[in-house]
């Protein structure tokens, strides 16, 4: 059974940020490790989907 989750987001910088609601408008985003770092918390992952707003050209 899939899950209906929704994934909060309030990096305005990212082209997929809907801003006004702080969703991601991305069906699904790819969380990847910072290499070397180990310490166990949120900051070891960041979000492998964000793309700058500034790069639309």
């Amino acid at each position: 059974m899939d899950k209906n989750q929704k994934i909060n987001c309030t990096v305005e910088t990212c082209k997929f940020n809907n801003c006004d609601k702080n969703l991601c408008n991305l069906e699904q985003i790819i969380v990847e490790p910072i290499v070397g770092c180990e310490s166990k918390q949120p900051d070891e992952s960041m979000c492998g989907s964000y793309e700058c707003k500034c790069n639309n050209d």
